[in-house]
């Protein structure tokens, strides 16, 4: 079995996943939202204080899997670095206690490997990775072949829906609160603009549209729960027909076209419904297929972790204890 560790930013994980199986044994995650939302956003401090107490309850609950133990896969880039510095320094204690080796795992390809928890991979695919972080269209034609063909010039979407939540007065984090409000809003009331709408660049970008939104709140005379709901659907639809666009510039390119059967859609904003079922929309006329993790996967967590860590057992990609170290930036 393969013990894996999440501490990237503000959620706290651990799995055990058996190797040959690809069985997740264990599971457990503990958030940190209710303390961070009083700040409007993650503070790292809080954040690396929240890790110290969360890990060890969790590693306990996991005791009873430690003699099945074949190595130990850690999240050690891209992150904060004082949350990322807990998972490691956890890691590389139990690798010393129990005499197993360390597995390092990027963040993002523990994402795009959510789609595959308790099953085998299948390739080549396009993956849509969109979360807090990041905003990325990537070509995935091999277990660790990975090529980013988009990616956000500023803002990453999950971050733009945390500041248009905060614009509004909404708690943190924004993702889930944005999109129920704007189940009963009008997404048509205000013409907030789409993106590169009129440039041929294909890339993403959101800070255009979030200025819009501040710029078109700061008029409004009263923000009551209609005006939020509005604001809410507008901003989702508008942000969802940028994602759409870009996908379908990619798409038509010669040299793109037909070449993948299926998207996956990832990390944490991809449990956002509305979204999902746009992208199912678009899809379906490239006679594509759209697959996407459970729901309580789409967010940072230990089994994703796991199952790209599992993927590195296989091939040996074990990492010495002195050369573990962790980067708050990598790429794929």
């Amino acid at each position: 079995m393969i013990l894996s560790i999440e501490s990237s930013c503000d959620d706290s994980s651990i799995a055990i996943t058996e190797i040959l199986t690809l069985k997740l044994l264990f599971y457990k995650k503990i958030s940190q939202n209710e303390e961070h939302s009083k700040y409007g956003g993650v503070v790292p401090e809080l954040a690396s204080r929240l890790h110290v107490e969360a890990l060890p309850k969790l590693l306990q609950d996991a005791e009873k899997y430690f003699k099945n133990l074949k190595a130990i896969a850690v999240t050690n880039a891209p992150g904060l670095t004082v949350s990322l510095l807990e998972g490691v320094a956890m890691a590389k204690s139990i690798s010393i206690a129990l005499n197993i080796p360390l597995i390092a795992v990027n963040h993002l390809k523990g994402h795009i490997y959510s789609l595959f928890i308790e099953k085998e991979a299948t390739f080549p695919f396009l993956a849509l990775l969109i979360s807090g972080g990041h905003s990325q269209l990537v070509e995935v034609n091999g277990w660790n072949n990975f090529k980013v063909v988009l990616s956000t010039l500023d803002d990453s979407l999950g971050e733009s829906f945390d500041k248009v939540a905060k614009m509004l007065g909404l708690s943190y984090p924004g993702g889930a609160i944005i999109e129920n409000l704007a189940i009963n809003g009008d997404e048509y009331k205000y013409n907030f603009p789409v993106p590169l709408l009129y440039s041929n660049q294909t890339a993403f970008s959101f800070s255009g549209l979030k200025n819009s939104v501040r710029l078109t709140i700061e008029k409004e005379i009263e923000i009551n729960d209609e005006v939020r709901q509005n604001i809410s659907a507008s901003f989702q639809r508008v942000a969802t027909e940028h994602i759409i666009l870009q996908i379908k510039r990619y798409l038509n390119l010669k040299e793109n076209k037909n070449r993948y059967k299926f998207l996956g859609v990832v990390g944490g904003v991809s449990a956002n419904l509305y979204i999902r079922n746009k992208l199912l929309d678009l899809l379906n006329k490239y006679k594509m297929d759209l697959i996407a993790p459970e729901l309580k996967f789409c967010s940072d967590n230990g089994a994703m972790i796991g199952r790209f860590g599992i993927e590195l057992y296989r091939t040996n990609e074990f990492i010495n204890l002195q050369d573990l170290k962790v980067m708050s930036r990598a790429n794929l």
